[in-house]
């Protein structure tokens, strides 16, 4: 385990990242007294983050190729400013072990864990491997890359189909595929590995049972460099599209206290078996008879950190922090409580009746909602222009209350005081989520989206009033110059041009 020797405190933290994230770890560095550092590309040049900053470096290009995924000129950034230390946030580096090591090398601290976690857990496989060994449960599987087609089809016959190939080296829903039966497991097998190959640069795949009504439960844990390993409870992240998460809230609604510490249990020993500090998330899988099984771990803050924060009343950026200085942690499990109820949503520039694909533009209105108990986290404000070369998330709401019900109506509230015009966002999605007996009940898995959402219910309920009333007269104008058509084809549509352009603006 690595130490630094002279154990000094931090004075000026370099950002490896951008938007909502970098400014929300520079708030907690300015309020511990330490200076701060933001690199940015050239498509970042106005940024919030980078105009926050004490310093700032421009590092390359738009495309993070060129700029936020360069290691040296991270490194070189660092040292040209004096910075004792980097953060290196969620996605670009975070989870790269020779860039950990780079920054060690350099004589800076990491604020993360050790590169020889961040390998291990990096790896699915090998995770799986390390739980074993704490008796931490696992989906039923195969334990070693896929070598032999035949073989592993007998593996998928003995299992039981559906079986889910999956990518060792990866993540967010690249390099899986669900098999329902024997007749597309080659097909699906190939598709797996080349997509992992060109999204990871590594083929190796794996497979394992698919839980058909699977709910996504993580544990946020912290370890010190002492040996110390507590949790902080888990998140309930099961509201997903294309297998990433869009709300997540904490605690769970359906965990009783007994699965909870069996769960936070898992997960500190799955951080133990990794020799882990610093912050990290363990991913659970939970079917419906109650049974839960090690997905992956984490090595970073993750994007849904903050409803942690809420209901445990820490700063998770500051103890990152602390704990990278060397402190040890300054208390034990006994000593946290759950208090009340957080809901996060993501806000993603996305068009939820497209397929949720990213719809890129500026930011013609741009307004928080406000209040007690909210909190956004953001990178941009009015006027700014969503750049397309990287994640389209806009901003982070997050809802805290006393109990799940009062943070749900808070929810529904905030979105809708949230003002957002000049592309399409995930609020509206967000807010049918909030609004569905399925998600009100607790009674929810993975497939929210596959079981319960339409594009078209959110037409209509975006429809305003001087929507319905324009498409009203439309239909009167239809009926009343029917007669006079000759021709079925020129009949106006029953919904106004006018109404299709507000909803596409």
């Amino acid at each position: 385990m690595y130490l630094r020797k002279d154990m000094n405190k931090i004075k000026k933290l370099l950002v490896a990242n951008r938007g909502e994230i970098a400014l929300r770890i520079m708030r907690s560095a300015r309020e511990m007294g330490i200076k701060t550092v933001a690199v940015f590309s050239e498509a970042d040049r106005n940024a919030l983050h980078v105009r926050f900053a004490d310093e700032a470096i421009c590092i390359g290009p738009p495309a993070s190729s060129e700029s936020y995924l360069v290691i040296n000129k991270i490194i070189n950034a660092a040292r040209l400013v004096n910075a004792d230390a980097i953060h290196p946030g969620y996605g670009f580096l975070s989870e790269n072990e020779d860039f950990a090591d780079s920054v060690r090398k350099a004589g800076l601290i990491f604020i993360g864990p050790s590169p020889e976690s961040i390998k291990l857990m990096g790896s699915k496989l090998a995770a799986k491997a390390a739980a074993k060994k704490f008796n931490v449960p696992l989906v039923p599987g195969t334990t070693e890359p896929i070598a032999d087609i035949s073989n592993a089809k007998k593996i998928a016959s003995d299992i039981g189909y559906p079986i889910l190939i999956k990518a060792s080296a990866g993540g967010g829903g690249k390099g899986m595929r669900i098999v329902n039966n024997e007749s597309e497991f080659e097909e699906q097998m190939e598709r797996a590995i080349s997509e992992a190959k060109s999204a990871f640069g590594d083929g190796s795949v794996f497979i394992e049972k698919y839980v058909t009504q699977p709910r996504h439960i993580e544990f946020q844990i912290f370890g010190d460099q002492h040996g110390n390993v507590i949790h902080l409870f888990e998140r309930e992240c099961s509201i997903q599209r294309r297998h990433q998460k869009v709300i997540e809230e904490a605690p769970s609604s359906i965990l009783t206290p007994a699965l909870r510490e069996k769960m936070g249990n898992a997960a500190v020993n799955v951080a133990k078996a990794a020799n882990y500090y610093n912050a990290g998330t363990v991913e659970f899988i939970v079917d419906d008879k109650m049974n839960f099984y090690f997905l992956e771990m984490n090595t970073r803050l993750q994007v849904e950190h903050p409803v942690t924060e809420e209901i445990t009343g820490l700063d998770l950026v500051k103890l990152q922090i602390e704990i990278a200085e060397g402190q040890k942690l300054p208390f034990k499990q006994e000593d946290l409580s759950i208090r009340g109820h957080a809901i996060e949503v993501r806000v993603y520039a996305e068009d939820p009746t497209n397929n949720f694909l990213p719809d890129i533009g500026t930011l013609k209105t741009y307004k928080r909602p406000q209040g007690h108990g909210i909190r956004v986290d953001d990178g941009f404000e009015q006027g700014m222009t969503v750049p397309f070369y990287y994640d389209p998330m806009i901003a982070k709401m997050i809802c805290h209350d006393e109990t799940r019900d009062r943070a749900i109506l808070k929810t529904i509230r905030a979105i809708d005081e949230y003002e957002i015009t000049g592309l399409e966002t995930t609020l509206g999605f967000c807010k049918f989520v909030m609004n569905h007996n399925a998600f009100r009940s607790g009674d929810f898995d993975t497939n929210f989206v596959e079981k319960y959402f339409k594009p078209e219910f959110l037409v209509d309920e975006t429809m305003n009033v001087e929507e319905m009333i324009a498409s009203v007269l439309a239909t009167q104008v239809v009926a009343e110059m029917k007669p006079l058509m000759i021709k079925s084809e020129n009949i106006p549509s029953a919904v106004s041009n006018w109404k299709k352009n507000r909803l596409n603006e």
